[in-house]
């Protein structure tokens, strides 16, 4: 590849070791994108309508859409240790954005490799070690930024120009034409994008110009009945005025909201790292757009709820511009496919690391359990074997990712793995016997951002019941069939009395299943 400039210091590199150049020319390349929380809402194929994603919805089309596709732990490291080893945080040894990810455990990468397909990893890693089990690899520098980022190549470190979410693609492009027909594949290509705090393409500043963008109903909840969902720091309202907003500092009187940082963050320093990085070129392009909005909030003198609102708008218009370049360059991928000829025996799947607030009880982020973070979008396309246009309504899960590529690619599915293979599912199959009920952890209290509690729950097709713990004791049910936006705690209602005592029995079953240990 062609991104090599210099050596990053202190970067340990460990040999992935050797494995089998048996070539493959009978099982189908996999190509598995992700993004960084990246809502459900904000993909049209989902029946929304804030944004058009023509090329996110092609793959839809043309093979299945999972309306009931959630994550396990509802924040970006663990979600990716999930989707690599099919097991739990709690024993892939990953529980939160502090912990480092072992590298030397079984992955569904490995196993491929071992197998004869070659393997890549472009875009974000984010899991603080070397990559194992990528035949080549090329990521980004911690969470990455959107421009210009610093991308580490086999242990290269380059510096790129441009907008991330184009040159990911462009580096995930350079392998696919690298590749000999003649051999399988399994390209993970990992954007960061619409990770915060996005920052959109030129070609997307207006895309929401003179546009209306609705204000969720819920958006000024005031969280009664929910303690931990009061004490949280993560409301739109309390955004950084530099980093989220893109506010100069200097151009606002009022103090920048906490961000829900923790403590020593800084939000002047933080947006001066990220705009520092552009060119002269891109300063210029930039600031053509922006300096209008800082000058508007300058005169604005916005307060109260005009300035909650104004705040909200800015994060959508944002977020969203973030998004359509994503979509933009799974085109180019989809386009580059077709016409290679590689179609017909290529599994491409699309899905995001965990949900996100659109605004939604008043907040942007994840990490709860509540469904705009649990929900995951998860899109599959395998022509001749997945019918275009299916639907399906299981409970699916991040955990079920690495046991359905194996069982593609025809290798055995590791006993130790806790998910399950989605392929019976999208043959027509019977699901009779598929889960029922899921298991949801969370673990970054109190360090870290955003001040949610430890909790852990299951959700059933229906109801949903929900412990947060740590410093507090707390339990939370919710009918969902009622109140799809959880903005009623029935965990004491006398009517929901016998539900509960059935959650509880099922939520200790599921803990036992999986080998969880008490907190």
């Amino acid at each position: 590849m062609k991104y090599s400039l210099l050596i990053l210091s202190g970067l340990l590199i460990f040999s992935c070791g050797s494995h089998e150049e048996t070539p493959i020319k009978s099982s189908p390349n996999i190509i598995f994108i992700m993004s960084d929380d990246h809502a459900e809402k904000a993909i049209s194929t989902y029946g929304h309508s804030l944004l058009q994603t023509p090329n996110i919805d092609r793959i839809a089309q043309d093979g299945a859409r999972f309306e009931n596709s959630f994550v396990t732990n509802s924040i970006c490291a663990p979600s990716r240790a999930v989707l690599l080893t099919g097991k739990y945080s709690h024993l892939n040894g990953l529980r939160d954005n502090r912990d480092q990810f072992d590298g030397s455990q079984q992955t569904f990468p490995k196993l491929l490799q071992a197998a004869g397909y070659k393997t890549g990893l472009v875009g974000k890693w984010h899991l603080k070690t070397t990559p194992t089990g990528f035949d080549y690899w090329n990521i980004l520098i911690g969470q990455g930024d959107y421009y210009n980022p610093r991308m580490i190549e086999m242990g290269d470190s380059t510096l790129l120009e441009g907008y991330t979410t184009d040159l990911i693609t462009d580096i995930a492009l350079d392998f696919l034409k690298e590749q000999s027909k003649d051999t399988a594949f399994c390209l993970l290509l990992h954007h960061k994008a619409p990770h915060r705090n996005w920052m959109p393409p030129p070609r997307y500043f207006n895309l929401f110009k003179d546009k209306e963008i609705p204000l969720p109903d819920n958006f000024y909840d005031n969280y009664s009945g929910r303690r931990a969902a009061k004490e949280q720091d993560m409301r739109i309202d309390d955004m950084f005025l530099s980093l989220d907003m893109k506010l100069h500092p200097g151009s606002y009187k009022i103090p920048s909201g906490s961000g829900g940082g923790p403590p020593g963050f800084t939000d002047k320093l933080a947006w001066e790292n990220a705009y520092g990085r552009m060119t002269g070129d891109q300063k210029a392009t930039w600031d053509a757009h922006y300096n209008l909005i800082n000058a508007e909030y300058r005169t604005s003198n916005l307060s109260g709820k005009a300035l909650s609102e104004w705040k909200y708008r800015r994060y959508m218009e944002d977020y969203l511009g973030s998004v359509a370049a994503i979509d933009d360059n799974i085109g180019r991928v989809l386009d580059y496919l077709e016409s290679a000829g590689y179609t017909e025996n290529t599994i491409i799947v699309y899905t995001s690391d965990q949900g996100f607030y659109l605004g939604e009880h008043g907040w942007y982020d994840k990490r709860f359990m509540y469904e705009e973070s649990l929900s995951m979008p998860l899109l599959m396309k395998y022509p001749g074997v997945i019918p275009p246009g299916t639907i399906n309504k299981e409970i699916v899960l991040n955990l079920d990712f690495a046991p359905t590529l194996l069982d593609y690619a025809g290798i055995n599915i590791p006993s130790d793995m806790q998910g399950r293979s989605l392929k019976g599912l999208l043959n027509g199959s019977s699901a009779t016997d598929w889960r029922t009920s899921m298991y949801y952890e969370y673990f970054e209290y109190p360090h870290g951002w955003h001040n949610v509690k430890q909790h852990y729950g299951i959700r059933t097709t229906q109801y949903k019941l929900i412990h947060f713990y740590n410093d507090i004791d707390v339990w939370e049910l919710y009918d969902l069939t009622k109140d799809i936006k959880e903005m009623n705690n029935l965990y004491n209602h006398p009517d929901y009395a016998g539900i509960k005592e059935d959650l509880h029995r099922e939520l200790v079953t599921l803990r036992g299943t999986y080998k969880v240990q008490n907190p």
